[in-house]
């Protein structure tokens, strides 16, 4: 095997779809390191798993000694991303950018070689253009082109609003693409349009063609959907390592596999052997469910902290335990009444969640059940358990 095919195959474990093979052999072959771009638009604060699917990728061109270009979209953040969108998306102020930005730059780190990747923004060029220049850019795309869309085609179709303002995105993220001389664009399945834009603007200028990687949507915890906040089926990056150890713990055993995939270090070839052993016997689902876990909370949060939490996992649910570090709360008596402690402690987000949660039988007191959301606690420390996974160590002070 060649070194090339060496690079290769690392490059397209897990792509969908490599446009430009060819091309980028040959851009391989040059020996100089290829410039490889990922943009992220800052629309939320935080980033779940599904988003380091194509941060790994990333993490592969950076062992192969490439250069990553993570390019946060300051200026389209403000456009609205119209992928795989129904309606218009509502466009983000430049404050909402800007604070989510920051951090996503926090976040990234735990996934990227921070030495091996450029931080570009590209307010840096869309932002100085002026009306002529977006004209200019204009004129290089048909409304002919943009309709082959899906998500534009089935919007019009079915008399849905499109603004005119959305067609500017494809535009604009191909045209970062020409600014930063990208070797390389990666993004979802979903950006497969976005990402050609980039290839006919650069022809445009009279640069050569990146090629394009489409990496797959990962599906979230219930295993249908692709992973996303507003699904709630999301394991985020900054969540505590209890609640992702507990969140992969609940994975089925068939979706574990497709995490194994696309999110572990480990090889697809010994990945194919691990579960060639769970389906022989030699190997219990559970326990490899685990080593997933444990990877990754450690990528995340580092190894003591993957430790701590496959601890107290097999403290509370495989031997009836609590964990030791549990949150503690102090509150006087006569805020002791579950609805009250329970949202000021933070294990609900209101008193009518904490309600129906006592009323559902889900909250226990001391390892008893306590159904009754109008009596308080009795003065003095108690273990507090909210269903399966949220604890809480409680002092009701006189």
């Amino acid at each position: 095997m060649t070194d090339i095919d060496g690079q290769m195959a690392l490059i397209k474990r897990g792509v969908v779809e490599l446009i430009g093979e060819d091309e980028l052999r040959k851009k391989l072959l040059r020996g100089s390191p290829l410039r490889v771009k990922v943009g992220f638009d800052p629309t939320a604060p935080d980033l779940h798993f599904g988003h380091t699917v194509i941060m790994h990728k990333m993490r592969h061109f950076q062992e192969l000694g490439h250069t990553v270009i993570f390019l946060i979209g300051d200026f389209t953040g403000r456009i609205g991303d119209p992928s795989g969108r129904s309606e218009t998306r509502p466009p983000l102020t430049e404050e909402q950018v800007l604070a989510n930005a920051e951090t996503y730059k926090a976040q990234v780190f735990k996934i990227l070689d921070p030495q091996k990747t450029v931080v570009e923004f590209n307010s840096r060029w869309l932002g100085p253009m002026n009306a002529a220049d977006f004209i200019r850019l204009a004129s290089s795309c048909t409304v002919a082109r943009m309709m082959e869309r899906d998500d534009f085609e089935k919007r019009f179709k079915e008399r849905h609003p499109i603004s005119i303002h959305e067609f500017l995105y494809p535009l604009c993220q191909g045209y970062d693409s020409v600014s930063l001389n990208a070797d390389v664009e990666i993004g979802g399945t979903d950006q497969k349009f976005n990402l050609l834009m980039g290839r006919t603007l650069q022809t445009h200028y009279g640069k050569e063609c990146q090629c394009v990687l489409t990496m797959p949507l990962l599906e979230g915890t219930d295993g249908v959907r692709k992973m996303s906040k507003s699904c709630g089926n999301y394991i985020g990056i900054d969540e505590p390592p209890a609640e992702i150890f507990g969140k992969v713990m609940a994975l089925s055993d068939t979706l574990m596999w497709r995490y194994y995939e696309l999110l572990s270090a480990l090889s697809l070839e010994a990945t194919a052997a691990l579960r060639r052993d769970v389906d022989e016997g030699r190997a219990h689902p559970k326990a490899v469910k685990e080593s997933l876990a444990h990877e990754l909370v450690a990528r995340c949060h580092g190894g003591q902290a993957a430790d701590d939490a496959r601890r107290d996992f097999a403290a509370v649910f495989t031997d009836g335990g609590v964990p030791e570090d549990m949150p503690v709360f102090v509150c006087g008596s006569d805020a002791a009444l579950p609805p009250v402690f329970l949202e000021a402690a933070g294990l609900v987000k209101s008193r009518g969640e904490a309600r129906r949660l006592v009323r559902e039988g889900a909250l226990a007191v001391d390892d008893k059940r306590w159904d009754d959301e109008m009596r308080p606690l009795p003065v003095g420390e108690h273990v507090i358990r909210l269903g399966k996974k949220r604890f809480l160590r409680l002092t009701v002070k006189p």
